[in-house]
């Protein structure tokens, strides 16, 4: 039998058709759009609840005699629609909110418009390029367990992320119950407190109650390590969400990634709860040495009391940091995790 072969377009053809799609697109009429929160991503379709429903809504077509009927779904409140997105607009994540229009035939829709956002928290990917992770998020808490041991230096990384997109950051102690005697832990998560970060501690399996209502009206993202209990935290407060949830591995210590893709779950009245992809590294490198700064409160008051302006904190003696270090102002594994990212994004700066 012959292969067909497919017909390769031409450059031209492709911008044609580009050009068709975008117009068609563009003349879309408008009038039917209907407010939607995006819940999930995959790739270019997302997931959109719907959050209001047309004054009139479609009705469903008669079947003839004889013949089956054909699909369709109506459009309701809270309803969720696998999405696509107009050609011009930008890219799209979890907590977005949008316009959008809905084909009960298919049970598929479109989403014509996004709504300005209140914050937005980005990260770099493995190309150093900035990636949005979700928006319009009011509060990031940070879960860290006794088990995988913590990072202090990736809470302090996290801690600069919550600054550069002004997020207020909620450091969250997972799993109490592994808590051991005089557990160093303890010690790391008052040295926060002092720092003026909030603070709790829980055990997924425990009573939530506390933390429940501290999330309360607050749009939420779960952020730590793979395997401190994200998910877990999350199917307690909310036993429909149904989270995979995974166990440490024996042989690393580290926690196995269960969580695939950015996903949002209404959480009372007015709040939302957001389960992202664990992270074990969090790159600040798409962010300037100011934005480093003021992600270190502790340190950034101190910078330009030292006797040159360009020290380099390190073996000058004259200098404002090493003073206050060895005063006991600042802790050394904060100043040594300041500095850390400071060579890191000045390596970075001089290379491009």
């Amino acid at each position: 039998m012959a292969l067909i072969r497919k017909r390769r377009l031409t450059e031209q053809q492709q911008r044609r058709i580009q050009k068709q799609q975008q117009t068609r697109q563009e003349e879309l009429d408008t009038s039917n759009d209907l407010e939607g929160l995006v819940v999930q991503h995959y790739g270019r379709q997302l997931e959109v609840q719907a959050l209001s429903i047309p004054d009139s809504p479609p009705i469903q077509p008669p079947s003839k005699d004889g013949e089956a009927a054909a699909f369709w779904k109506n459009i309701e409140l809270d309803s969720v629609w696998r999405c696509h997105t107009r050609t011009n607009l930008e890219l799209l994540v979890t907590g977005d909110r949008v316009k959008w229009q809905a084909d009960p035939n298919t049970g598929l829709g479109i989403i014509t418009a996004i709504h300005p956002r209140r914050s937005l928290l980005t990260r770099p990917d493995r190309y150093h390029k900035v990636k949005p992770v979700a928006a319009n998020i009011s509060l990031i808490v940070i879960v860290i367990a006794p088990l995988p041991e913590p990072a202090p230096g990736l809470i302090d990384r996290y801690m600069v992320a919550c600054a550069d997109a002004d997020i207020p950051a909620l450091l969250l102690l997972n799993k109490t119950d592994l808590l051991k005697e005089n557990d160093p832990i303890l010690d790391l998560l008052a040295e926060y407190q002092n720092l003026g970060y909030e603070t709790m501690q829980c055990h997924s399996l425990g009573d939530l109650s506390p933390l429940s209502q501290r999330l309360d009206g607050e749009t939420v993202a779960f952020v730590g390590q793979s395997g401190v209990g994200k998910s877990s935290i999350i199917n307690s407060i909310l036993p429909d969400a149904a989270q995979k949830t995974n166990i440490i591995s024996e042989n690393s210590a580290l926690g196995q990634h269960t969580t695939t893709s950015t996903r949002l779950m209404g959480f009372g009245e007015n709040g939302a709860l957001i389960d992202s992809p664990g992270i074990r590294e969090f790159g600040l490198w798409h962010l300037n040495l100011d934005k480093i700064d003021a992600g270190f409160p502790d340190i950034s008051n101190l910078l330009g009391h030292c006797q040159f302006r360009n020290c380099t904190h390190k073996h000058e003696k004259q200098c404002a940091l090493k003073q206050a270090l060895d005063s006991g102002e600042i802790l050394p594994r904060r100043l040594e995790s300041y500095l850390r990212l400071v060579d890191e994004i000045t390596e970075l700066q001089q290379k491009n």
